[in-house]
C-alpha cells in the first residue's frame, strides 16, 4: 500500500498526520520532500545510516576567453546570469544547472562547477 499526503497550505498539519500514519504502521518507508522545511525527522527520530551530499551546477566564467557579449544572459530563463562593465555577474541561488549558458557562449568561456546545496539523510 502506498499512503502519500502532499500539497496544501503550510500548518495545515501534512506533517502531523503523515508522521502519525507511519508510526501506527509496522514496516514503513517515510520521505519527507519538504522542499522549504523537511521536519518530520524531529518526530520520527531516525538512526541516520547515511548520509549523501547533494549538488548542483553552476556556471565559471573564464575571463581569459569571455568577450562579454551577453549570450549567456540572453539566453539563461532564470535571469541568473548579467552582463555588466566588463564582468559577468552569476547569480547562483536563481542558477537551475541546466547548462544552457555554456551551450551557448560562443567562446566556450563557460564551464560548470558543483556547489553544495544540502544534504540527504537516509535513516
Amino acid at each position: 500500500m502506498i499512503i502519500s499526503v502532499a500539497s496544501g497550505k503550510g500548518g495545515t498539519g501534512k506533517t502531523t498526520i503523515s508522521v502519525n500514519i507511519a508510526l501506527s504502521i509496522k514496516k514503513v518507508k517515510f520521505i519527507d520532500a519538504d522542499v522549504e522545511e523537511p521536519n518530520a525527522h524531529i518526530f520520527l527520530k531516525p538512526e541516520i545510516k547515511k548520509t549523501y551530499k547533494v549538488n548542483t551546477l553552476y556556471p565559471e566564467i573564464d575571463y581569459n576567453k569571455c568577450t562579454f557579449c551577453g549570450e549567456c544572459a540572453k539566453a539563461c530563463a532564470f535571469n541568473a546570469l548579467a552582463v555588466a562593465n566588463n564582468k559577468v555577474l552569476v547569480f547562483k541561488e536563481l542558477c537551475h544547472g541546466c547548462g544552457l549558458c555554456s551551450y551557448v557562449c560562443p567562446e566556450k568561456a563557460i564551464s560548470e562547477i558543483e556547489r553544495n546545496v544540502g544534504i540527504v539523510r537516509h535513516g
